[in-house]
């Protein structure tokens, strides 16, 4: 374990520069005392480890010291980072395992810290959500938009929306994929927008370079275009009565905001305030829960559920009465 950590404090320092011993035990896990301990043997071993005194000191290595561990390029590093789901990370209990991985790849590539595999990576490429569900949706110009992202140049596309076939010139600064749907964020006459992939029925570059607007967060972007986009819904607010198989199910729901959740007086289920998109999508919703849910308000949502539960009633009784050996024929 201590030869890990020994490798991985020179590998940091290699990547990152100058590190005070408060911020080396932080990536590492361990008392400032170890860093310490850790120092003197690597200068023992051989290892050139410099401190430098005062407020703004640290612990950093000669410049041009480093040691070659493999040929990767960044952008083949980063190819790598990008599979790693968080969530079997996390659930494997492989954290540190992994984050031991990325010093080590990051420091092998031999680039200055702000443009480590993993910075460039998370400038250009977001992740929301931690499983990966196939969405089905063809991606015919993904691959141009991932080159044009990594060499900062224009991409003049064709834009399907709402049958509306439009002309665009962008300047792409990231890609987003959510529940297996990629979005592409990008500046386009001064403005920024986001484009569905697969809407995309033409591009090509431009050969045009552009410079990335200064401190551009990719996921504070996407975090902030979500929350835009969900406040402009439309808001249908209903009163539930859930199981708790019928709460799990809801919170589930992609158009669903659950407002409040409180014990009801029926043993075992809870009351829920919940704001669906429209009416149409409440019955929708609410019909796919079954029996683990029960609508309170309002009457006119109740009353459409109790016409489509009906409805449905006087199909299969016609199918029972048409096929009473239960044999179907389609």
């Amino acid at each position: 374990m201590r030869a890990d950590r020994l490798l991985s404090i020179v590998l940091l320092l290699q990547a990152r520069g100058k590190l005070s011993s408060r911020e080396l035990a932080g990536l590492l896990e361990v008392s400032e005392r170890t860093v310490m301990r850790d120092m003197e043997a690597l200068s023992a071993s051989g290892i050139p480890v410099l401190a430098e005194r005062g407020r703004d000191g640290g612990w950093l290595l000669p410049e041009g010291y480093r040691t070659t561990l493999t040929g990767m390029k960044p952008r083949e590093i980063g190819s790598l980072l990008l599979t790693a789901d968080t969530a079997v990370i996390e659930a494997l209990g492989i954290q540190e395992d992994f984050s031991a991985a990325v010093r080590k790849l990051e420091a092998a590539a031999a680039v200055r810290p702000q443009d480590s595999p993993l910075q460039l990576l998370t400038q250009r490429i977001h992740i929301d959500g931690a499983g990966w569900h196939p969405s089905g949706e063809a991606y015919p110009h993904l691959a141009l938009l991932q080159e044009a992202l990594w060499t900062d140049q224009k991409v003049a596309m064709v834009y399907s929306n709402n049958g509306e076939h439009k002309e665009r010139l962008i300047a792409p600064l990231g890609l987003v994929a959510k529940r297996g749907v990629w979005y592409v964020a990008a500046q386009c006459g001064g403005e920024m927008r986001t484009y569905r992939v697969s809407r995309i029925t033409e591009a090509r570059m431009t050969g045009e370079a552009f410079i990335r607007p200064a401190g551009f967060d990719l996921a504070h972007y996407w975090e902030e275009s979500t929350a835009s986009f969900k406040a402009a819904l439309p808001r249908y607010p209903v009163t539930l009565l859930l199981s708790s198989s019928g709460l799990n199910d809801l919170q589930r729901e992609r158009y669903v905001t659950i407002l409040t959740v409180q014990q009801s007086s029926r043993a075992d289920w809870v009351e829920v305030q919940a704001e669906f998109n429209t009416l149409e999508s409440a019955c929708k919703i609410i019909l796919s829960l079954g029996q683990t849910a029960m609508v309170a308000e309002p009457r006119e949502l109740l009353d459409r559920l109790i016409t489509a539960l009906r409805e449905t009633c006087v199909l299969y009784e016609k199918v029972t009465q048409n096929y009473p050996s239960g044999e179907m024929e389609f």
